[in-house]
């Protein structure tokens, strides 16, 4: 047992009700990382230095990308919780699956919703879409960061039982009264804090003039922090360990790694556009 434990900052999840309507942290968290990640983006497509004579999407439109990615996010997101997490309750209660209000969101169920909705304008917009996906790519972090933010405030995706220092008790049945890693902020800062740091020192030395190093660099980046949070991470409790230890999230990322590896490869073997 630790000597100190941390106590956990029980903050309730309702930040304010407006007549029947209750306004959740978890909800501000998505929305927050959304409407963040929409103006950053807006000022990094402004930015004719990062991306040399390449063609990127049109500033006025990013509005719209806005669209495509918050559908993208929520449905994905809840629909690959269904599918990879806990399909055979979703199975026998379908009229929950559109609760997203109790939690259940997949990260890789969203990043592939995320996907199409680029996929789908950069069609319409006529632009290439390794110009979206690099710009999607620069501001995501920032997403991921409030969104696991949320997971701490819930709480849910508690750690593992340890007798770290900073452990904490979190205040569910579930977790029962052990002390665990507070993971939810391992990934806030890994997968959110550093990750962002990184692109953003990438895009400063170039990388959106090389389609496609930016989403390398993120896919990388997030599927490395994340298998390494997953060593900290309590498995969800409907699934357990996986063979060899392994958790679900570590083989959901692990295509990640490999494909960030390939858009990198493919990036450096072309020269920079506009060079």
């Amino acid at each position: 047992m630790p000597i100190f434990i941390l106590p956990f900052p029980v903050i309730d999840p309702v930040l304010i009700e407006i007549g029947p309507l209750p306004i959740r942290w978890y909800a501000l968290a998505y929305i927050a990382g959304l409407v963040l990640g929409w103006w950053l983006a807006r000022r990094i497509a402004a930015q004719d230095s990062f991306w040399g004579a390449r063609i990127r999407p049109a500033i006025e439109s990013l509005d719209d990308l806005l669209v495509y990615a918050a559908l993208g996010v929520v449905l994905g997101g809840r629909l690959g919780y269904v599918l990879f997490y806990n399909p055979t309750y979703f199975l026998a209660h379908p009229a929950s699956i559109p609760a997203v209000w109790e939690g259940g969101m997949s990260f890789h169920g969203g990043l592939a919703g995320a996907t199409l909705g680029i996929w789908l304008f950069a069609r319409r917009e006529k632009v290439p879409m390794l110009s979206v996906a690099d710009l999607c790519a620069a501001v995501v972090p920032l997403g991921i960061f409030f969104g696991r933010l949320a997971n701490f405030i819930k709480p849910e995706l508690w750690g593992r039982v340890s007798d770290v220092d900073w452990a904490m008790v979190f205040p569910e049945p579930l977790a029962g009264s052990f002390p665990r890693h507070p993971s939810q902020l391992y990934e806030a800062a890994s997968e959110g804090v550093l990750l962002f740091i990184l692109l953003q020192m990438a895009l400063r030395m170039g990388a959106l003039k090389r389609p496609g190093l930016a989403t390398g660099i993120f896919g990388l980046g997030y599927g490395v922090a994340r298998i390494g949070c997953e060593f900290f991470r309590e498995p969800d409790p409907q699934l357990g360990f996986l063979f060899g230890g392994a958790t679900m999230g570590m083989l959901l990322s692990l295509p990640l790694v490999l494909a960030g590896l390939a858009f990198i490869a493919h990036a450096l073997r072309h020269k920079e556009v506009g060079a």
